[in-house]
């Protein structure tokens, strides 16, 4: 497998062309390589350097990432950005990143693995953006408490950046949306769910939370979002037998 073929087998997997038109990430393949075959594929959440030297060390022909280094608009390639490029091309790296497809992926996205983390049933698609779900709610049947909840969604014992417990006291609804989605509470207190899971806090939705009586908790933003990456590399690994690495740079954002 090339990096041509990997592409085809990601957008056959992920439905990347789907989502073109919500998404200003240029996902797909955002730097190539001279050629050859791919051995080993490094997955991380974010193209930074830190990730892209580590797979260069690990011996990765390619990173796939969550965060790309390129969103739908020119970027001038400076300081930071060129360190990048020249990482991945000195390396002949290619890098593939996969944004919004990845937190929507039925089985393989953040939203996903993260309802199953929950312990979510009756699944249905929720957190409409540029006209499309991109989350998941459902119930939790038995109910749990808060403090259960936390440690589904953190099961490394972390905390979450930040936990608003303005709702019932026993969960019996959920809903999800990775990332930096705390706006999107609005859609789930329109929907009468009793939690909002989120990876980033904004002091603009506190009151309304509040007001409505719902739970909220943002876990962190790289904390949801380490699922996709993780799961999309499992898959690779099983289906083709090739070797996948993760690399975990965690922001504490």
């Amino acid at each position: 497998m090339d990096l041509k073929d990997f592409d085809l087998w990601c957008r056959s997997l992920l439905e990347i062309d789907a989502l073109s038109a919500a998404d200003d990430s240029l996902n797909g393949i955002q730097l190539g390589r001279r050629g050859g075959s791919l051995e080993t594929v490094a997955f991380a959440v974010d193209a930074c350097a830190e990730s892209m030297r580590r797979a260069r060390d690990a011996g990765a022909q390619a990173l796939f990432v969550h965060h790309g280094i390129f969103w739908g608009k020119p970027q001038r390639l400076v300081g930071p950005a060129l360190e990048r490029i020249r990482l991945l091309l000195e390396a002949d790296m290619g890098l593939y990143a996969c944004h919004l497809p990845l937190d929507k992926h039925p089985e393989l996205g953040n939203n996903a693995v993260l309802a199953r983390l929950l312990g979510l049933t009756e699944l249905r698609a929720f957190g409409n953006f540029r006209g499309s779900n991109i989350g998941f709610s459902g119930r939790l049947d038995p109910e749990i408490g808060l403090d259960e909840a936390v440690r589904r969604i953190l099961p490394d014992g972390s905390r979450p950046r930040t936990l608003i417990a303005a709702g019932p006291e026993r969960l019996r609804s959920a809903a999800i949306v990775s990332g930096g989605a705390a706006f999107e509470v609005s859609q789930a207190i329109e929907g009468g769910f009793d939690l909002y899971v989120t990876g980033e806090p904004s002091h603009s939705v506190y009151h309304s939370a509040v007001e409505a009586g719902i739970n909220f908790m943002a876990a962190g933003h790289y904390a949801t979002e380490v699922w996709g990456v993780k799961a999309v590399a499992e898959r690779l690994a099983r289906e083709t037998g090739m070797k996948t690495i993760f690399i975990d740079v965690p922001t504490g954002l």
